[in-house]
């Protein structure tokens, strides 16, 4: 009966006095109604046997006993009894070298299981790394020992009996090791509370790796765009079409090489951005709030300022390069009609400076007067082409040409030397006019001759400059006309033609009349230095000119025909892959709002959608080779689309982005499903009262569309008091910016919160309260011995010092710190 007290804990009824065998019998039919009592089935057990010593039969109440009271009531994790304990022994010895408990018989043979058991709940009783597995005795013993000495446990085992049993007892054994479990079952409620707090301080050191993650890639992206945008904004103009046109291909070696994995981690950050948004809702966390002036918004903001910049940049360049090539060409003129005045006023200066009237007969001055006359002809001839000279500088200067002093000082010598040729013709005439009173005679023919053959001769180098001056086209038509005007001018040369031998018929007519009056003429025209042979080298010249003008036409015209062609190349992709983006983008929309099947089979959908536009890819990429080659080719525009590389580019980064955006919105609701246990049916009702208020198919729900799916999903918030108060509580979960409208994964989030339960605050206070041993403090000692290191250090370092009243030295505030992880006070 003292057996029966001792193991139940309860007092039996007072035993009878005597040596009699009919008190003993009624002693241990008291103690058996007991047991019976506690519905403990006893079968084929008398008193009688008890009292008359049955051995078996004694221990197998014995043991009946024991299973009633001291291993029954052991539970762990719903399973019976005996699994119960050895799945408790197990989780205590897992961490323990040389130790596998599998049952209560050989697992414990060398000691080093009981030997675990203790040190696992009281460290300091048992020095394990010690312990060697080849000495069983002194490991059982020094396990015995300890356990009898410091933590009241009966040695109810023999070492030597142990070891020397090929298989020791399993009922003792068990018996034994639940006296272990009873004496640290108040350690195990510690262990689930450290669970718990493990559980939450993990979910928070990720969310934390995930902020850390974020902040880092958005201050590497912002970097990365405040150094390119100084750069597209570096507007310096260079001075040669060959420095712009490698600062273009500098230009396009940013867009195909430096700007494209720029973009993927823009996408790339949205998305962690998102994930760690769900992750934190779903864990009943604080929205993340990133440092400032690393929102996505700054990130898109910087983006855009990127992107305008590039835009600006390649405009500039373009213009840029044309304004050179149009410098090039001018300057290029300039020098070509400068070169044929100053070869033409070459001598003119020291001609008009001669004295030769002075000494003149009176023919030879006439002749001097109509020569003059035709030199003045001649030089008005020539004002054009000076004013063409000072008009191409005059233009360079305006377009900033860079060699534009040269061109100057050029120009300023021939307006000065025209001056100086005007006021000398003008200083001769005169003196050739006081002197013409005095002569009479004058050779009319010669003038006749001088007076045709000089327009005819600057007629003749006006269309060899012409024949041999440059030009620039970029469309067919602008070619085509060049070339109906070079036909123009062909169709006049027959004229001219017959003008040339009208000329030379005047001279042959004059030198026919002189040598019939036996005439001597001196060699040259007195009145011109055009002579004949002259006129027949520069017509000659004309004539080589013309067919060499015909080549450089036509070879401009196969060029322009070719541009055309890259024109239209360009535009034949480009109009299928502009509206094929396009299209994709409308299809990516229907899918996000449809519900067909499962959100795993939409990922699928969506995800095939994706493997579709990469495989579209190799279209975009020989868009861009056309496109390089119509750069290449200085091609500016393109009547035959209105795609440009440029929208194609955007376009292209959208859909990417977009269908990227949309996988994670779908795999956050996987997510949000599955960490809430909301089911498939449950998501489909939500996405289909969300779909149905969704009129304009945006994505979107108004205040207004949002109250009606919230009516017909059963809440009350009708246009009263109360229902007001309660939509505005509802609204100030969902839309927590105030900007007016709701998307489906607040809703969604919302919807899994009304159905699900989380960890709350007041749950993690009570965990630490009985790791602290209901204190309202814990100390770093505390924390250490319950949770694993990193966990208990990253307590430790966040955790603010107790300030109460029954503070101690080292006490740590636990409540606040369990506040802060759900974003109810400051960490």
């Amino acid at each position: 009966m003292l057996l029966l007290e001792v193991i139940s804990g309860e007092r039996l009824p007072k035993p009878e006095r005597g040596k009699m065998r009919v008190h003993k019998i009624n002693n241990v039919n008291k103690a058996l109604d007991f047991i019976a009592s506690k519905g403990v089935k006893l079968v084929s057990i008398g008193a009688e046997e008890i009292v008359d010593g049955n051995a078996k039969m004694t221990l197998g109440m014995i043991w009946t006993i024991i299973l009633r009271f001291a291993i029954q009531d052991i539970s762990v994790e719903e399973t019976s009894a005996k699994e119960g304990l050895l799945l408790w022994c197990q989780r205590k010895t897992a961490p323990y070298k040389n130790v596998n408990v599998q049952n209560f018989h050989i697992s414990w043979k060398d000691g080093l299981a009981f030997n675990a058991l203790i040190h696992r709940h009281r460290p300091e009783l048992i020095e394990y790394d010690k312990l060697r597995k080849d000495d069983p005795v002194t490991n059982l013993n020094n396990a015995f020992e300890v356990a009898e000495k410091y933590l009241d446990i009966p040695k109810m085992l023999d070492a030597e009996d142990i070891v020397g049993t090929l298989r020791p007892d399993e009922k003792a054994i068990m018996t034994y090791v639940s006296c272990f479990y009873h004496a640290f079952s108040g350690a195990q409620k510690a262990e689930t509370a450290a669970n718990r707090i493990c559980k939450v301080l993990a979910v928070n050191q990720e969310n934390e790796h995930l902020m850390e993650d974020y902040e880092r890639l958005a201050s590497d992206l912002l970097e990365w765009i405040k150094r390119t945008v100084p750069w597209l904004e570096d507007r310096v103009p260079q001075k040669t079409i060959h420095e712009m046109q490698q600062k273009l291909e500098d230009f396009r070696d940013y867009r195909r090489v430096h700007k494209p994995p720029k973009v993927q981690e823009k996408c790339q950050l949205e998305i962690n951005f998102n994930t760690l948004q769900t992750k934190l809702r779903l864990s009943n966390r604080p929205a993340f709030m990133p440092s400032e002036g690393k929102m996505v918004s700054d990130i898109n903001n910087g983006w855009q300022h990127l992107e305008q910049a590039e835009k600006g940049y390649e405009e500039w360049l373009l213009n840029e390069i044309r304004r050179l090539e149009r410098l090039d060409h001018l300057a290029e003129k300039f020098r070509q009609k400068a070169s044929i005045h100053e070869s033409w006023t070459e001598g003119k200066e020291a001609m008009l400076r001669q004295k030769d009237y002075e000494t003149a007969t009176l023919s030879d001055i006439k002749a001097l007067i109509r020569k003059h006359e035709a030199f003045e002809s001649d030089l008005a001839a020539h004002q054009d082409r000076v004013e063409q000279i000072a008009a191409i500088a005059q233009e360079l200067n305006e377009l900033d040409y860079y060699d534009s002093p040269s061109v100057n000082a050029r120009c300023q010598k021939i307006c000065d030397q025209w001056d100086a040729l005007g006021s000398l013709t003008h200083s001769r005439r005169e003196a050739l006019e006081k002197t013409e009173k005095q002569l009479e005679t004058i050779d009319q023919l010669h003038l006749e001759y001088a007076k045709r053959a000089a327009p005819f001769n600057n007629w003749m180098e006006s269309a060899m400059e012409d024949l041999q001056d440059m030009f620039i086209v970029h469309t067919i038509e602008e070619i085509e006309g060049l070339i109906a005007a070079h036909d123009q001018f062909k169709s006049t040369l027959p004229d001219a033609d017959k003008e040339r031998e009208a000329i030379l018929g005047i001279q042959s007519e004059a030198q026919r009349i002189a040598d019939y009056n036996s005439i001597k003429l001196p060699g040259n025209n007195p009145y011109t230095s055009v002579t004949p042979q002259i006129i027949n080298s520069k017509w000659e010249r004309v004539q080589q000119l013309v067919p060499k003008r015909d080549h450089a036409l036509l070879d401009e015209q196969s060029k322009q025909q070719s541009n055309e062609h890259l024109r239209r190349q360009f535009a034949s992709q480009a109009n299928i892959v502009g509206p094929w983006i396009q299209t994709k983008m409308e299809e990516i929309g229907r899918i996000s709002i449809e519900m067909n099947g499962t959100l795993e089979d939409q990922l699928n959908h969506l995800k095939q959608y994706e493997q579709s536009i990469v495989d579209y890819k190799p279209n975009s990429d020989v868009l861009e080779q056309q496109h390089q080659l119509i750069q290449e080719a200085l091609i500016f525009d393109n009547k035959h689309t209105n795609y440009t590389m440029e929208h194609i580019r955007v376009g292209w980064e959208q859909l990417l982005t977009t269908i990227a955006r949309t996988i994670n919105e779908v795999e956050n609701q996987i997510l949000t499903r599955d960490a809430k246990g909301i089911s498939q049916e449950q998501m489909q009702e939500f996405r289909a009262s969300f779909n149905h208020f969704d009129k304009d198919h945006g994505g979107t729900l108004g205040p207004e569309e949002f109250k009606a799916c919230l009516i017909s999903l059963g809440y009350d918030v009708e246009n009263d008091r109360q229902g007001d108060a309660e939509f505005n509580r509802i609204m100030s979960v969902v839309d927590p910016n105030n900007s007016g409208i709701v998307t489906f994964q607040a809703f969604i989030d919302f919807m899994s919160r009304e159905t699900t339960d989380t960890d709350t605050a007041d749950q993690v206070i009570a965990s630490f309260k009985v790791l602290a041993g209901d204190k309202n403090y814990i100390t770093a000692e505390e924390l250490r011995r319950e949770l694993p290191p990193d966990q208990a250090e990253y307590c430790i370092a966040r955790m603010a010092p107790y300030q109460g009243p029954d503070a101690v030295p080292g006490a740590l505030d636990y409540k606040s710190f369990s506040t802060a992880l759900y974003g109810e006070s400051d960490l």
